[in-house]
């Protein structure tokens, strides 16, 4: 069992859980030694025994190590540790193609053709290293926000010059996306990945998958059996051309389909081209339902002989007879030797039921003493998790859990208390509020904001959502339900100035630290002079910390008569030369 925490080989700690899988589980870790995350590919527990489990698990890390492509997940490291079979891998944030497609739908034309280009140009890579995916479908396809894609979970991919370890009849892909040979038991090949992405290209353009059913065996007949649907009647908008790639790639006999990925990846580059957009319907050069080389014909019975069997001579007969009775012999042999596999030699050598002991709040050797007198093996790593109801070094729980019943000499694994986690406080000043905050409700900090009024003191401060001071110091210890305080700016709110001073303008934007920038009209209404009539921010707006404003002040408009009657108007030269206004900037500092 993996649990938060938890060091894989000394070097790979466990976050969290991220997906789960039929061979195994998938959790977000931290390479501390690398300083990443990534992600780590955990074979079940229950499979971990099983040697052809093992060595498929074992096959994946070793086909996928050889692929390097923008457009598949990159694999780090494989190992072992303490039964734990691992990979780890390049982590990807993001949604799986299928999570986008429940949430939109469809994609559009662009998107759904710049999707495809991604994933055939990295199934072509894995192709030359002759690597079949065989579990192509849009859960195992991950979606970056930038719009790249990543091909993940070469878990059953298969290398073509290596031993094939799968009976040919395993169905192992999703069914709606498997392709008529691999449903019919018919093995593999590059071409049954172009079936898969054809599908995919379907769902992607069209929202719907083409083939449903009650059953796996119902969708897998269709798969089989029925022409896929027309992808018009679900999307009338899609070139001829774009609809042949999908017949092309989803072709009931790989004869008709393309020979490689990089063929369909070309293809899809041309698709849009004026000369092609309008293409005639692709015809298929060898019939859909092409009669298997290892099918059996069945010779029909002769006219002479009207429909009744040819009478068997004696000797034929008795020949039969003896077979019948051989194979009898055989089949009776067989059944008690499946009678003893499966029932006498079991219940001969069954192991006795024990029921895991309750060690919470023991020591680690009186827990150790207590599971061996039961009859359990306990594991010699003692798994070590926070706690803060347990005191330290002594048991939580165990894995199995108490009460559960087990069979006799089952592995116990201990867990054992570090008492309450505590954290190191780092120095959050300027950062975000909402980030900082965040960081610290992980910790389970309890967190408290606190808004003060800007002031001159502030003016080092840019915007308003940033952390100004923290209750508790750099390097403090806490642990989850401590208390802290950030302190932020209020909202600074930009006032009605208009008849106002210049001078009531400059003293509240030096305490709220504003640039003020100056600038002058000439007006013919004595009564404006002086006064603010235009300001550049609406009254009731939200400014920060350094923002720049500008007002305009009244200036009295100069009258050229040939008389200097304005020499009394204070903000006039006397030599205007047809310039009426003026600019000054004036910062609020503070100082």
């Amino acid at each position: 069992m993996v649990t938060k925490g938890q060091k894989i080989n000394d070097r790979y700690e466990i976050i969290k859980s991220i997906g789960e899988g039929g061979m195994a589980n998938v959790y977000l870790g931290y390479d501390t030694i690398l300083d990443r995350n990534v992600a780590i590919k955990v074979l079940r527990g229950d499979l971990a025994n099983d040697e052809k489990f093992v060595r498929r698990f074992q096959r994946e890390a070793l086909s996928a190590s050889s692929l390097s492509h923008p457009n598949i997940v990159a694999m780090y490291d494989v190992g072992e540790d303490d039964g734990l079979y691992y990979i780890v891998m390049e982590y990807v944030e993001g949604k799986t193609l299928k999570q986008l497609l429940k949430k939109r739908g469809s994609l559009t034309l662009s998107e759904a053709i710049d999707i495809m280009l991604q994933l055939t140009d990295g199934m072509a890579h894995a192709h030359d290293s002759y690597i079949v995916h065989r579990d192509l479908k849009p859960q195992n396809i991950m979606i970056q926000d930038d719009g790249q894609i990543k091909i993940t979970d070469f878990g059953i991919a298969m290398a073509l010059n290596s031993t094939q370890l799968t009976q040919t009849n395993s169905v192992m892909g999703s069914v709606h996306y498997l392709p008529p040979e691999q449903a019919a038991g018919k093995g593999t090949t590059i071409k049954s990945d172009i079936y898969s992405m054809g599908i995919i290209f379907y769902e992607l353009l069209t929202g719907e998958l083409p083939f449903k059913g009650d059953s796996a065996v119902e969708i897998a007949l269709k798969q089989m059996k029925e022409p896929l649907p027309d992808v018009h009647k679900l999307n009338n908008d899609i070139p001829q051309s774009i609809e042949n790639i999908i017949l092309k790639s989803t072709a009931k006999n790989p004869k008709n389909r393309y020979d490689d990925a990089k063929s369909m990846h070309n293809d899809l580059l041309t698709a849009l081209n004026d000369d092609r957009i309008n293409e005639e319907p692709y015809v298929y050069p060898y019939p859909e339902n092409e009669v298997d080389e290892t099918t059996k014909i069945m010779q029909p019975i002769s006219d002479d002989n009207e429909g009744i069997a040819t009478p068997i001579t004696d000797e034929k007969t008795k020949k039969s007879n003896k077979l019948i009775i051989a194979l009898s012999i055989i089949a009776g042999v067989i059944v008690i030797a499946l009678l003893a596999v499966f029932f006498i030699i079991p219940a001969i050598t069954a192991e006795k039921d024990v029921k895991v002991p309750d060690v919470s709040g023991m020591t680690v050797s009186k827990a150790e003493d207590t599971l061996e007198d039961a009859g359990l093996t306990v594991n010699s790593k003692i798994e070590e998790v926070s706690s803060e109801d347990v005191k330290k070094n002594r048991i939580i729980r165990t894995d199995p859990r108490s009460g559960s019943t087990v069979k006799e000499g089952t592995r116990v694994t201990l867990y054992k208390s570090t008492g309450v986690k505590t954290y190191e406080l780092e120095n959050y000043v300027n950062m975000d509020i909402d980030e900082v905050k965040s960081i610290l409700e992980d910790m389970g900090l309890e967190v408290k904001i606190q808004e003060i009024e800007p002031d001159s003191t502030t003016c080092s401060v840019i915007g308003q959502n940033l952390v100004i001071s923290q209750s508790l110091d750099e390097g403090s210890e806490v642990k989850s339900g401590d208390e802290i305080i950030l302190t932020v700016l209020k909202d600074i709110t930009f006032p009605d100035w208009y008849l106002s001073t210049e001078d009531a303008v400059t003293s509240w934007a030096n305490n709220a630290c504003v640039t003020v920038t100056t600038e002058y009209q000439d007006v013919t209404d004595r009564n404006l002079v002086g006064k603010i009539i235009t300001q550049s921010r609406p009254s009731g707006s939200t400014v920060k910390n350094n923002d720049s404003v500008t007002i305009t002040i009244g200036r009295a408009a100069s009258i050229d008569n040939g008389n200097d009657d304005n020499n009394d108007n204070p903000n006039t030269d006397g030599d205007n030369n047809g310039d009426n206004s003026d600019t000054d900037t004036g910062t609020g500092t503070g100082e």
